[in-house]
C-alpha cells in the first residue's frame, strides 16, 4: 500500500466538503502542529499530522434561527464520534493501510472529551499528540473554524507538509514501513 498523501486527502470531494466546512486553515494549522509535537513524543509523524488534519471533519453545522449557535454546538455536538467514522472510510477509499486508518481514526475519536461524560481516559501518545494539536490552534467560541485560506494556498501548505513528512519518516527509517 501507499502513503496517502495531503495532496491526495484535500483533493477527495469528501475532503472538500467537510474539512473545508469545519475550516481548511485550522486543519492545516493543526498537521503542523501535529508534526512538531509528534517528535516531542516519539509519534509516526504520518499518523500524527494526518489525524490532526482530518480531526473535525465530523463537523455539523449548528444553527438556531438562521445563525451559528456555539452554546448549542457545546451542548449537543458528538463530532468526534462521526469524525471517526468519516475519516476512517475516506482514509481507506484512498488506500490508506487499514490498521493506520483505525489508529488514525481513533485519534479523531479522542482528539476532544466534550462529548464523553465526566472522567478521565487514558491517552495514547498518538491521541494526545492530536488532542495538543487541536488546543494549540484553538479560539474562543470556536473562531479558528472560521478563517479561511486559499485553495492554492492550501496546497501549497500541504505539499510542504508531505515533503516534512517523509523526510522526517527517513530520518526515523519509518518511511518504508510506510510506502
Amino acid at each position: 500500500m501507499h502513503r496517502v498523501t495531503f495532496v491526495e486527502l484535500f483533493n477527495h470531494h469528501i475532503t472538500q466538503k467537510y474539512v473545508k466546512r469545519s475550516g481548511m486553515a485550522h486543519a492545516i494549522a493543526c498537521a503542523y502542529h501535529a508534526l512538531q509535537l509528534a517528535k516531542q513524543y516519539g509519534v509516526d509523524p504520518d499518523l500524527a499530522t494526518k489525524a490532526a488534519f482530518l480531526h473535525d471533519i465530523g463537523h455539523y453545522t449548528w444553527y438556531r434561527n438562521g445563525s451559528w449557535d456555539y452554546d448549542l454546538y457545546k451542548e449537543n455536538d458528538i463530532h468526534a464520534i462521526k469524525g471517526a467514522e468519516r475519516a476512517h472510510k475516506l482514509l481507506i477509499r484512498l488506500g490508506e493501510h487499514p490498521k493506520k486508518a483505525k489508529e488514525i481514526a481513533l485519534a479523531i475519536l479522542l482528539h476532544t472529551d466534550s462529548y464523553l461524560p465526566d472522567g478521565k481516559l487514558e491517552l495514547s501518545p498518538l491521541q494526545k499528540v492530536v488532542a495538543l494539536a487541536d488546543e494549540a490552534d484553538e479560539e474562543p467560541k470556536g473562531r479558528h473554524h472560521y478563517r479561511t485560506i486559499s485553495d492554492e494556498k492550501a496546497l501549497e501548505a500541504l505539499h510542504r507538509l508531505d515533503q516534512l513528512i517523509v523526510k522526517a519518516l527517513q530520518e526515523h527509517d519509518l518511511y518504508q514501513k510506510t510506502v
